[in-house]
């Protein structure tokens, strides 16, 4: 069986470590220039009657906060950003390997021709767009408002 990764972290400092064309399948998942700041609350739960949460088969769970942390996600130069990252990935993407690039509809237009410069426009090989529909909808055109593009690269 292949030996399967994550590695959380900038991936440009992990990107730089692997060896040229050797990897097979790399997910990017960058920051996506919100112009907010971003926060996340690390969590664990623990099984208990008077908890805050409710899980699977009606268990109650109390909620116990381990850490936080927090990101400015607004860029200047978003491309500038992004372009030694997804050249690294090029360069240690296997010959047959794929790039799964997630953003959401505030860059992806122009970071999908940045991928066409760096990979080649023959190596575009299809997008995936889910909705996430919890009933959030736009007040301007009534569409949902979390809608998420993974772009699929392959080397050629």
């Amino acid at each position: 069986m292949p030996r399967l990764s994550i590695y959380f972290g900038d991936n440009l400092d992990i990107l730089q470590t692997f060896p040229g064309g050797e990897i097979d399948l790399i997910y990017i998942d960058p920051p996506f220039n919100t112009g907010k700041v971003q926060r996340r609350r690390q969590i664990r739960t623990v099984l208990a009657s008077d908890g805050d949460r409710i899980g699977f088969g009606d268990k109650r769970y109390k909620t116990i906060n381990i850490g936080s942390t927090a990101y400015r996600d607004s860029f200047e130069d978003f491309l500038g950003f992004l372009e030694p990252r997804l050249q690294e990935a090029k360069r240690i993407l296997a010959a047959n390997g794929s790039l799964f690039f997630h953003l959401d509809y505030r860059e992806i237009h122009y970071c999908k021709i940045l991928l066409d410069e760096i990979f080649g426009r023959e190596s575009f090989i299809n997008e995936i767009i889910w909705a996430y529909d919890y009933g959030a909808r736009s007040k301007k055109n009534g569409l949902p408002s979390t809608i998420t593009y993974c772009v699929i690269q392959r080397p050629r």
